[in-house]
Order: C-alpha cells, then structure tokens, then sequence
C-alpha cells in the first residue's frame, strides 16, 4: 500500500507540473507583449507591385506622376523660328524639358499657342504663383531708372513697382507715382517674415501688403494703382534654341536694311535675321583680321554674358567680309547720340548714369581678365530710356600679340591716340589699366556731349605733351567730384588707378540717395 501511495502522489504532482507549463487560458493571467513591427520600406515606392490580392499575384499601381512645371510669360514673344513658340503676356505655359538651358521646349497651355510645343527663351518666363511672376515686382530696377519709367508715358496716378534696394542689400522698396513724381518707401521684414512699410500694420506675403494698399493709402502719398508698365523685354540668349551652341548662320538668313555707320573695323548695318528678327550686323573689312583668330576670340566673346555688354548672336565667316551679327541697339553709338542731343534733353544725371552702365560693363571685363582695348564713345552703343552697353571688345585683341595679361601692339596696328594710355603708346602694352584711362576720356566725352577730347591738339602734341603731365581741364558744367575720378583714371602710375569695380560704385554712388518708410517720411 505505502508503495501505491508514493507512486499516486509521485503521479499527482507530475500531472500538477504539466498543468503549469500549459498556457492559462484565464484572461486575467494574460500578459501582453509588445509587438514590433517592421515596415517593408519598399511597399511605398510606386514600382513595387501590390502582392496583396487572393491569388497572390501583383496588382496593378499607378505610376507616381510629377507635378507640372507651369509657368507665366512676363512678355510677349514671336516664334523666330518653326521650332519656337509663340506667346503673349500672361500665357500659361509647362515646362517639358529645361535640360538646354536658356531655351526650354514647352507646350502653352493657354493663349495664341494653346496645346502647340516648342522652345521658348527662359528669361521671358516665371514660375506660377511665385513673386517673379508678380507684375509689378521689377528685382534689378535701380532708383533712377525706376522714376524714368514710373514718369513714361501710360502709366497714370498710383503706377507702383518694388525692387531691391540700392542702398541696403536685402531690402526691397517701393516706388510710387504720385502727381507726377516718384515717391520711394523701404519695405522692411520682421523675425517672423512678414513685410510692412509701417510698422502698426505687417503682411505675411508682398502679395497681402499691395492688396491692401490698392484698397487706400493708409499714410502711403497715394492709394497703389496699376503696376508699372514694363518697357520692352530682354534681350533673349542667342537668336534661338538652334543657334545657340551652332552659332555660325547661312549668310542667306541675313538681310542687310540700312547702313548706321562705319568705324575701324568695317561697317555696321540694321539687318534681318530670319525674316524675323531684328539684328545688328558688322561687316568687317576684307582681309583686316584672319578669320580662324577672329573665330578663337569669337568663341570667347560670345561666353561674355552680361546685361551692359553688346551680346554676340552669330558670325557669318565661310566667305568674306565676315559677318558679326549683335543685338541691335536702336539709337546707335554712344558718340553720336550725345552730339545730337547736345544737352537738349540729356542731364547731369543722365550723363552720369550713362557713365555708370559703361563702368558696369567693364567692371564685368575686369572680373573676367578680359581687355577691351578700344574704349570710347563710339564703342558703346544706345537703346531705348539711355541704355548704354559696351560695343566691339575684342576685335582689337585680333590684331594684337598675346602675352600674358598684356597685349602689344602689332607693327603698322593703328590705335586711337587720343583714348590710349602712355605706357600703350610708347610701349606698345595694353592691360585693364590701359582700359581704365581710355574710360575717363570717355567720361570726358559724355560730359561735353561727344567733343573731341584734346580739342586743340594734335595727335602727335598729346604724346609729346602727357608724359610731362599734361591733362586735360575740367569740362564746363562737370561736376568737380566727375573730374575727380577723371583725373583718378589718368595717373601716371597705372597701378595707382581705380579699378571697373571702384569706379562703378563711385558713380553709381550719386543715386544712392536714403529712402525712407513713412514712419519718418513726413515730406510725403
């Protein structure tokens, strides 16, 4: 019996132990473990297939799909040729491939063009919705140029435009048409982004601040009206999406109209490119400059970008005279607009900010290590609202050696007397600084209104005479601080004078004037 008993309770309490390693299926006694859960990281990329179905096999996902690339035309554009697109301002256009860089191929979506594709030029565009998009934000305008166009004709009372401000770098202002003259307020930013010009009332967006202001004025001189109209569009890259890398044209595309002067380098026409186009052509003298140099020193040119520098379209080169084909500037030279304007409606302000677009241009040159190496007056050429750009850099440097950063002289080259520096007469050597002194005979010019400069001497007395320090006087109605950096760019000393640079904030210094927000403006 003793043995049973051992033997039951030995069963009874094996059974007890088996009862304890079985699951309790008492709610009370569960625990919950946490659970992690891996994500498959490729079940959102839209090319991974849906295997979720019964039948185990993919399901189908529809392709993601990038936003369109919309955009607003700025101004108008003509298709130039049959691979462009035609467009007015205002038009919606996508963006189908942006890969070529200044010209764009595109389908407009609304317009004269709609459902057509074909390239447009890059610059005549802005993003939908964005501030460049706005018409009446004009970025790059300065001051002075702001009051000539806010005071054209066809804007009236209230005509608006912002821009960045000159005299302080991130800023922006507005300028304002008020009873026939411009008014100009600081628009200012908080730490949290929003714009005001008074700080009792802020604006989340640029946007916000001109809707409310063209509802009333609100201490503004003036309730905002229409913006600003815009002056003629800029100039495109190239003649088109095709020429741009291929830039030797058929002869045949080229129509000359009428001849608009000569100079040492041959004869400059008004031309036709395309039937559609109209261009600047020079036509340079028959055997005056190899056409293997003068297509190195092409290249060269045409990669010199910059909104004060004449813009190289195309060359004609197969057979001669070359052909260089330039955006035209419809008021020709520099030289001859100043002398049949004669002071009749150019003013001091005028004179100086023609000054001020030529330092621009060359300061350009400058930053490039680029020498123009025949500066003057008749080497810059004029558009609409005193546009200046600097004209023929480069064509000097066919007919000269390289050394270096100096250039000398070719035996029997001709170079103008007058505009040339010392050490390139007597020496032969041009650098930047050579450049610099032709520029303050050129300041000299635009202040007599295209005189002669040295208007009683000859040639042959300026050399004699400049290396005993002769220079010329200061012009009658020339501002002393003008004649100042005249005389700043004649030194004997090529290193003591200024650089494009310097000069270029010198002059453009006159029209840093302060503008204030109407905080502290009581005058408006």
């Amino acid at each position: 019996m003793d043995i049973q008993k051992r033997f039951s309770a030995c069963w009874q309490s094996f059974l007890a132990c088996f009862r304890k390693s079985e699951p309790s299926t008492d709610e009370s006694n569960r625990v919950e473990k946490p659970v992690t859960v891996i994500e498959n990281p490729r079940a959102k990329l839209s090319s991974e297939p849906d295997t979720s179905s019964a039948t185990g096999r993919p399901l189908p996902r529809p392709p993601l799909r990038a936003e369109p690339d919309i955009y607003i035309a700025l101004y108008d554009y003509s298709a130039r040729t049959e691979q462009d697109l035609s467009f007015n301002t205002g038009d919606t256009l996508e963006a189908l491939d942006k890969s070529a860089g200044d010209w764009w191929l595109a389908k407009a979506l609304t317009g004269i063009s709609a459902s057509k594709r074909g390239y447009i030029p890059a610059n005549y565009v802005a993003p939908v919705e964005s501030i460049d998009a706005e018409p009446w934000y004009f970025p790059d305008t300065k001051r002075l140029d702001a009051e000539k166009m806010l005071l054209a004709e066809g804007n009236q009372q209230g005509a608006f435009l912002i821009r960045n401000c000159e005299s302080q770098s991130g800023e922006l202002s507005l300028s304002v048409l008020d009873n026939g003259k411009v008014k100009h307020y600081k628009l200012k930013v908080l730490d949290n982004s929003h714009y005001y010009v008074s700080k009792t009332r802020t604006f989340p967006t640029l946007k916000e601040l001109v809707q409310y202001y063209s509802r009333q004025a609100d201490g503004l001189c003036v309730r905002l009206g229409e913006p600003c109209r815009k002056m003629e569009a800029p100039q495109t890259y190239g003649l088109s999406y095709n020429t741009v890398d291929q830039w030797e044209i058929d002869r045949k595309s080229i129509k000359l109209l009428k001849k608009l002067g000569a100079g040492q380098f041959g004869e400059v026409f008004q031309g036709l490119w395309n039937d559609t186009t109209a261009v600047a052509v020079k036509t340079l003298k028959p055997g005056s400059m190899d056409a293997e140099d003068f297509l190195r020193e092409a290249q060269i040119m045409k990669r010199l970008r910059h909104p004060k520098l004449i813009q190289l379209y195309a060359v004609c080169t197969m057979e001669e005279p070359i052909y260089i084909i330039t955006e035209l500037m419809k008021n020709g030279s520099l030289q001859e607009y100043l002398q049949k304007d004669k002071g009749a409606t150019l003013k001091t302000s005028d004179q100086i900010e023609m000054a001020a677009q030529v330092a621009s241009g060359m300061a350009f040159l400058e930053l490039q290590n680029y020498i123009h190496r025949d500066l003057a007056a008749r080497n810059v050429l004029v558009g609409e609202n005193n546009i200046c750009k600097v004209a023929d850099f480069g064509l000097a440097r066919v007919f000269m050696k390289e050394n270096d950063n100096v250039y000398e002289a070719k035996e029997g080259a001709k170079f103008p007397v007058k505009w040339t520096a010392p050490e390139a007469i007597h020496d032969n050597k041009f650098t930047i600084k050579s450049d610099v002194w032709s520029f303050g005979i050129l300041l000299y010019e635009i202040m007599t209104f295209g005189q002669m400069p040295y208007p009683t001497m000859t040639n042959f007395q300026v050399i004699q005479r400049l290396p005993q320090g002769y220079r010329m006087t200061c012009p009658s109605n020339c501002p002393k601080v003008l004649y100042d950096i005249m005389m700043d760019c004649w030194k004997e000393n090529e290193q003591d004078r200024p650089t494009f640079e310097t000069l270029q904030w010198k002059l453009e210094d006159f029209f840093d004037l302060d503008v204030s927000s109407y905080d502290d403006a009581a005058r408006y």
